[in-house]
């Protein structure tokens, strides 16, 4: 039977533990980025790029252009906007479209489209509609079927799979009202309940898809005891089991057709046929789910930004001022140069990711990773020149410019959708942190237990040694490459010189962060600013390399070389001027000022700051209460036929 749910306590090293040990600690396949971040530029693993098989490749073209006369024909992403819901008819057709299928085996009633096929759906998609889009993507990226695909049982794939392909939408619930990226402190239980059961008992908050899934994948702590080992858990839950009511649908200022609510347990009885995995194993099968789950962001950011190129290229040659056309004056110019150059950047990291996941080859945690932070950050930059661009237009909404008789371009509105990117899956300052530990990981497996203080002395002697070791082979390799080599990549023409550069700086950033670790030590992890710059550096690079594979394929294959070499050029030299500033930033910031600003700030020694204001802020909790019992809300759950 279920007891009262409480929050863990926990200490920051214990948080710390819970997380690093869901961990894909293994490296069981090479990796280009993790490679990239030891000093070691492995073009090889990239280039040629992987291409799709001829079969892959007839049945995505088949499938995207059934897809684009559907979004074109049958998705009003203005009506989506200003109703805030999807209607029933657009997501009954996707079903019947077989859209919710799209990653699922065919034997399952799927499409089994691949990833890179998948992503580009998925941008054609939400070009249309974020909204749809985002359904989709919480669907099948995180929803059951990945975790059932990478993790279930064959009963569990028979009973569930058929479903999810053709007529049941899926949703995530991991986040509480008081837990977000620090798993260790989630509180909803799932009870042993005799041999054959659990029984859930909590609140889950932001659950994508949770106001209209039929079933959820729900992490919850299963207490320790005989036979049970206890610890984060994931289940498959029917969403119109017992106990369950959606509270609330969430409103926010971008996507406001998403379907997100917060969902209560209160004695959910869930058989333990359902458990996906053995107990324990939750935040690992998220994680996992995650490492190529996560391209389906940048795919969409991909897609917008594509989009913000054709508004920018037709509105820039259309409006004139000071006897030419907006584009030909140089402080509107560089925004488009930049617009361009970047969605062709962002393309190439997602389809470049994508095919790598497809083939298998490559160990892509940290690619994904990269994608996710890097096209959030750049989308968002992209759609804020858009709207700088169209000036007062861009402010203006789509339905206003239609009612006074012009294009209804819907600028601003993609600026408030693609917002919430830099907070989803991760937000970005969690992202940094993430790819921080696993760019450092090489080092911490030979070194970490010098500088963890519960080690022993015999430990620590033995990790000095291991160190040793490494660094005698490995920091030789940093002083000299190919990137000082005039003639190196020349097969890549004007673009060998940038390749040339990211082999250079890759060793000058392993170099950074060698140094920095033999600075800080085990004060390290408390260098968030310093990490997330060597992150961010990381992520240029990533798109250099992206940009000039994509480039020459094209090239190679007679599809626009000249064009696209003229924009990873363009990509290339913007991207250098952003990594040197962030070296620069590296060693001279205002990081040690900024902490003892922050200590004043919470302190509340600048309260005289707030004076001449008034607050519009409503009355209530920080954090609303999330004690578990049964809901004193109408259940807002609502079932698409």
């Amino acid at each position: 039977m279920s007891a009262p749910t409480q929050r863990p306590k926990v200490t920051e090293r214990e948080a710390r533990q819970v997380a690093e040990a869901a961990r894909e600690r293994d490296w069981r396949k090479p990796s280009f980025a993790k490679e990239l971040f030891l000093g070691r530029f492995r073009l090889d693993l990239v280039h040629p790029h992987p291409l799709p098989a001829a079969e892959d490749v007839r049945r995505g073209e088949a499938f995207l252009a059934v897809l684009r006369a559907f979004c074109e024909t049958r998705i009003d992403g203005a009506r989506i906007e200003r109703e805030a819901r999807i209607p029933d008819e657009t997501i009954t057709g996707l079903k019947e479209l077989g859209a919710l299928g799209m990653k699922i085996d065919p034997k399952y009633g799927g499409l089994g489209l691949t990833q890179l096929y998948y992503n580009r759906a998925l941008a054609l998609v939400g070009s249309a509609s974020p909204a749809v889009g985002a359904l989709l993507s919480a669907h099948q990226s995180i929803g059951v079927p990945q975790p059932l695909k990478l993790f279930g049982t064959q009963e569990q794939k028979d009973a569930f799979l058929p479903r999810l392909a053709r007529t049941d939408l899926s949703a995530f619930l991991l986040t509480e009202p008081d837990v977000g990226s620090d798993p260790a402190r989630l509180a909803t239980a799932a009870v042993p309940d005799g041999d054959d059961a659990y029984v859930l008992d909590g609140v889950k908050l932001w659950t994508t898809n949770g106001v209209v899934a039929d079933l959820l994948v729900v992490m919850a702590r299963v207490p320790a005891s005989e036979g049970h080992p206890g610890g984060i858990t994931a289940f498959v839950v029917e969403a119109d089991a017992p106990g369950i009511t959606v509270e609330h649908r969430n409103a926010f200022m971008g996507l406001r057709g998403l379907e997100n609510g917060v969902t209560r347990f209160h004695r959910v009885r869930v058989p333990a046929a359902n458990r996906i995995g053995p107990e324990g194993a939750g935040l690992k099968i998220a994680l996992t789910t995650l490492n190529t789950g996560r391209l389906s962001l940048p795919a969409a950011c991909a897609g917008a930004a594509k989009w913000c190129l054709k508004i920018a290229r037709e509105w820039s040659g259309e409006r004139e001022q000071w006897g030419r056309p907006v584009g030909r004056h140089e402080a509107v110019s560089t925004k488009i140069s930049f617009i361009a150059a970047t969605a062709f950047a962002l393309e190439a990291v997602v389809d470049l990711a994508s095919q790598m996941a497809d083939e298998d080859r490559n160990d892509i945690r940290i690619e994904a990773a990269l994608a996710k932070l890097y096209g959030s950050e750049k989308a968002w930059l992209i759609a804020d020149e858009l709207v700088q661009i169209r000036g007062g237009r861009g402010y203006e909404t789509a339905d206003s410019l239609a009612a006074r008789g012009e294009r209804a371009v819907p600028a601003e509105q993609l600026l408030r959708d693609l917002r919430i990117n830099r907070i989803f899956e991760g937000s970005t300052e969690i992202m940094h942190l993430l790819i921080a530990r696993e760019a450092v990981d090489a080092h911490l497996s030979v070194a970490g237990d010098l500088i963890d203080p519960e080690k022993s002395l015999g430990d620590k002697a033995k990790a000095g040694a291991r160190a040793g070791s490494f660094y005698a082979r490995w920091l030789p390799g940093l002083v000299a490459g190919a990137g000082q080599l005039p003639g190196a990549y020349g097969e890549f023409g004007a673009l060998a010189g940038h390749l040339r550069y990211v082999e250079r700086t890759s060793r000058k950033l392993a170099r950074s962060t060698f140094y920095a670790m033999s600075r800080w030590q085990g004060r390290m992890e408390l260098k968030q600013a310093f990490l997330g710059r060597i992150v961010d550096i990381g992520a240029e690079l990533f798109a250099m390399s992206a940009a000039c594979v994509r480039a020459e394929l094209l090239r190679t294959t007679g599809e626009h070389g000249p064009e696209a070499h003229q924009l990873a050029d363009a990509f290339c030299r913007q991207a250098r001027l952003r990594v040197d500033e962030l070296f620069t930033r590296l060693w001279s910031n205002t990081d040690d000022l900024d902490r003892r600003v922050v200590d004043g700030v919470l302190a509340g020694r600048y309260t005289w700051l707030e004076a001449g204001i008034v607050d519009p802020s409503g009355e209530g909790p920080w954090i609303a209460d999330a004690t578990p019992g049964p809901s004193p809300h109408p259940n807002t759950h609502r079932r698409i036929p």
